[in-house]
């Protein structure tokens, strides 16, 4: 998948003191990435835009 247009930004949950960082692209068609903001060239899980919604208003996401 191409993910050349991802705007990618850091996840408000995400820790200030450099840990735990995660970063999450919204602005896809139809999917949202998410990556680990120190590792950018690393890994990207792509999830459906609906998927994604679910995981939010599940709860698991505090």
């Amino acid at each position: 998948m191409d993910l050349s247009a991802a705007s990618w930004r850091k996840s408000s949950r995400s820790g200030s003191d450099g840990g735990s960082c995660v970063e999450v692209a919204a602005n896809l068609v139809g999917v949202v990435g998410v990556r680990d903001s120190k590792d950018v060239g690393g890994p990207v899980v792509v999830v459906r835009a609906e998927e994604w919604r679910v995981f939010l208003a599940s709860g698991l996401v505090r």
